[in-house]
């Protein structure tokens, strides 16, 4: 039976002695104790559901869909700055108010960290002290003397990561020699050379296509003021010699730095010809994925590298794909009263189809007016006539995903596939049973071997290629995952794939070689093990696995170690560091919905600790619907790029107390849905 149609209401009879996890032999409470709960929920949570689920359906766009904004680091405005001094095409109206944004989120170490209230960042921190100076902060002001101060405290511009001193190289303030050779020769390599574009992740070739053209042609930015950073490196910039690093420090790494060496003096002397149709092919690349005003690859990084390389090869002012080009970089600004800044990319499919999922538990009708909107939005997005990228494995898979973003063909994602074909079902179904099948097809197509699935592409494992220097970000490939991977399971569970199902059975197993020594389960996409836990418990959970198993146990035991004092859940972006994976500042309203959510799925809506965590997201201020929220919530690229979700703080916390005022009010353990 589809677990969609399975309603809450109908699983166990109602009884106050049989509440959920009250009974004697799990928490010794009382049928007092049971109709206390219910008090409870009544008279507190479902008002908190219904005020913020009125607040949610007030931000749907009138063609259906939601969109919250996007935020990440400082080098994402700073890059923006950046951007218009290389073209001389300074944006007036938003560069100081970038400017401002980027004074804002200042540490109090004097430097920019990756997410809020973290550690200085070397390379965010010098793309934002260059930033400032473009935009014309005297290098004597406060703010910038304690930045300055702080970067050369840890070793000055010279120790950025490889796409900062690019940047660097491309503004004349480091010598070429201190990027490694990616020579755009690249792009004429046979599939089965050891480096080969298919063999990275989709963010990666959409970055490194224009990037070739860029570190190959080698062009000057036109920097109209002048603006130089060489009081940022400890020793002269055209002295040092200690640039690049083994990015493993495995011998792989040292000998691809020994390639490396011999490739910055042959380099030069490529034939000319050989270039010519490597740039043309680099070309040709970009053209058929630029995606009109929405962007090459729908992200920033490769958005503005597409601009300058097309600007470098001479296309014209008033050619449409620059125009268009620069349109989409354009797009990502948010505008507010005083600060502005640059979106890494938008998120409508995800916020969409996330909003859609606590709206229904919330009780939002599947086929009332907001939702039929919404599903019909959604399935209008649906990729059905591409073959994008990730075709490479499959060239006989039929298309079927979504994207991330509004339009991105190429690059449709397993996770928002996943996370959609569950809500159109949820919602009904039947009015879309084509889309829910094509993405079911497109899905199980995408599956890796070792049972998993990764973000955009299948198998995408060559880990070797992370000792080359270009990779010092650690973020080159898209291996399978347990957080994208659990989602791809709740869906084939959800629409009626048994346990015993090849694919499901594959994906449980994966599921449990990847769960970690103390219980947990890793978070690549949303912060960290508290995101990856709740994934895959309900994944379990719909898959018909035993929730008393041992190692499922295990995971609810480390979710319940892990709350904190105030009764919700915390964890900080340093837990991507091994060292510091227990590391947590404060509380925030997202990841305690997750952790309670996770514990719901598992069975233990009746636990304190779920209790203590629906008392906690009922306690923290909101305003329209949207729990505050500044601490980061989500990665990019783990300890290199961080995301704050403006989304999660409103639907996270709202799925949750739905979820738990709906277990009371059926009387059950259960949770009928993927998700």
């Amino acid at each position: 039976m589809n677990l969609a149609q399975q309603p809450y209401l109908t699983i166990r009879p109602a009884a106050a002695e049989s509440l959920p996890g009250m009974d004697a032999d799990s928490h010794n409470s009382t049928p007092s104790a049971a109709e206390a709960m219910r008090r409870f929920v009544e008279t507190e949570v479902a008002p908190a559901v219904g005020e913020v689920r009125t607040a949610l359906l007030a931000r749907q766009k009138s063609d259906g869909h939601w969109v919250f904004e996007l935020e990440a680091d400082a080098t994402i405005p700073a890059e923006y700055i950046l951007y218009g001094h290389f073209l001389d095409e300074i944006d007036r109206e938003a560069e100081p108010k970038c400017a401002a944004y980027l004074r804002a989120i200042q540490g109090a170490h004097g430097g920019w960290p990756l997410f809020h209230d973290g550690d200085l960042d070397i390379s965010a921190s010098v793309k934002a002290y260059f930033a400032l100076k473009l935009a014309g902060d005297d290098v004597d002001a406060p703010h910038m003397r304690r930045a300055r101060e702080a970067i050369l405290a840890h070793g000055g511009a010279a120790r950025a990561n490889v796409f900062t001193r690019t940047a660097l190289a491309l503004f004349g303030q480091v010598p070429w020699r201190a990027v490694p050779v990616m020579p755009v020769e690249i792009m004429l390599l046979p599939r089965w050379f050891p480096f080969h574009m298919s063999k990275v992740s989709y963010w990666s070739r959409t970055v490194i296509a224009p990037l070739l053209v860029l570190m190959s042609l080698k062009p000057r930015a036109k920097n109209p003021k002048n603006i130089g950073i060489r009081e940022l490196f400890a020793t002269p910039p055209e002295r040092e010699r200690r640039y690049m690093r083994n990015p493993t420090g495995k011998l792989a790494g040292a000998f691809f730095l020994g390639l490396d060496r011999v490739l910055q003096v042959v380099e030069p002397h490529f034939p000319k010809s050989r270039r010519r149709r490597a740039v043309d092919a680099a070309m040709r690349f970009i053209k058929e994925r630029l995606n009109g005003e929405h962007g090459l690859g729908a992200i920033f990084p490769a958005m503005v590298n597409a601009v300058l390389a097309m600007e470098t090869v001479g296309y014209a002012k008033d050619h449409p794909d620059l125009v268009a080009a620069k349109r989409a970089v354009k797009n990502l600004l948010i505008n507010g009263a005083t600060h502005d800044y640059c979106q890494p990319c938008m998120s409508p499919i995800w916020d969409t189809s996330l909003a859609a999922h606590a709206l229904l538990e919330a009780g939002e009708p599947g086929e009332g007016d907001a939702m039929r909107r919404a599903m019909d939005w959604l399935a209008g997005r649906q990729i059905l006539d591409v073959k994008g990228d990730w075709a490479e494995k499959a060239p006989d898979l039929r298309p079927g995903g979504w994207a991330f973003q509004y339009w991105n063909n190429h690059y449709p994602d397993v996770d928002d596939t996943a996370v959609v074909a569950l809500a159109l079902d949820r919602a009904g179904g039947a009015r879309h049973r084509e889309n829910i099948a094509r993405a079911t097809e497109w899905i199980l197509g995408m599956q890796s071997r070792n049972g998993g699935w990764g973000a955009f592409d299948i198998d995408n494992t060559h880990y070797g290629l992370n000792n080359i220097p270009f990779a010092d970000h650690g973020a080159l490939l898209d291996p399978p995952t347990a957080d994208v991977s659990a989602r791809c399971l709740s869906m084939l569970a959800q629409l009626g794939h048994a346990k015993d199902h090849p694919a499901a059975a594959r994906a449980i197993a994966y599921l449990k070689r990847e769960q970690e020594q103390d219980g947990s389960w890793f978070g690549r996409w949303g912060t960290n093990y508290v995101y990856g836990t709740w994934s895959v418990l309900c994944a379990l959970n719909a898959a018909g696995e035993d929730m008393r198993a041992p190692y499922i146990r295990k995971a609810v035991d480390w979710l319940i170690a892990r709350q904190r004092a105030d009764g919700g859940w915390g964890e900080d972006g340093a837990s991507y560091w091994p060292e510091r994976r227990a590391e947590a500042k404060a509380s925030t309203p997202s990841q305690t919905a997750w952790a309670t959510l996770g514990l719901m799925a598992a069975g233990e809506v009746g636990h304190p600790a779920v209790r203590r965590g629906i008392e906690y997201l009922l306690a923290q201020p909101r305003d329209a619907g949207r729990w505050h929220e500044r601490h980061y919530n989500a990665v990019g690229f783990p300890r290199v790029f961080y995301l704050l979700y403006h989304g999660y703080a409103a639907y996270f916390p709202l799925w949750a107390l739905a979820r738990y005022r709906n277990l009371v009010r059926g009387n059950t353990a259960t949770v009928a849905y993927g998700m």
